[in-house]
């Protein structure tokens, strides 16, 4: 089955941000730089792609001279029910270090759990679960 891989253009910051995400998720990061990707649209250390494989796959690279960078409205990358409630927690917890909690990971009246964070790099995440049955 395919799905839609995110993909994001950072503001020259995709090193760090793909760090970060290792980082709060686990996985393999590759990164490949403008001068090995033989590009002269940008610093030759610029990252022209990366790809975080694991349990959270993302992609992104810095955006090249002229090119609009990440700016999400309207939209959020939904981690409902992807892994344990602790790791959730986790990545939650994580995610918000620097960041904005527009809405904590907490039981909501319907019965589920689920929270709301924008991180440093401007991603919004929907993050939760249903309860043990």
């Amino acid at each position: 089955m395919t799905a839609p891989q995110t993909y994001v253009s950072f503001p020259g910051t995709a090193r760090e941000a793909l760090g970060f995400y290792a980082d709060v998720f686990g996985g393999e990061l590759s990164l490949y730089t403008y001068a090995e990707f033989s590009r002269s649209d940008g610093p030759p250390d610029a990252i022209a792609h990366g790809v975080l494989s694991g349990p959270v796959a993302l992609a992104g690279s810095d955006a090249a001279a002229g090119e609009k960078s990440v700016r999400l409205e309207g939209i959020m990358l939904s981690l409902l029910g992807t892994a344990e409630p602790e790791v959730l927690h986790e990545w939650f917890d994580k995610l918000a270090v620097n960041g904005k909690v527009i809405d904590p990971l907490a039981p909501k009246p319907w019965g589920a759990s689920d929270g709301q964070v924008v991180d440093r790099h401007g991603l919004h995440w929907l993050i939760g679960y249903e309860p043990a049955s």
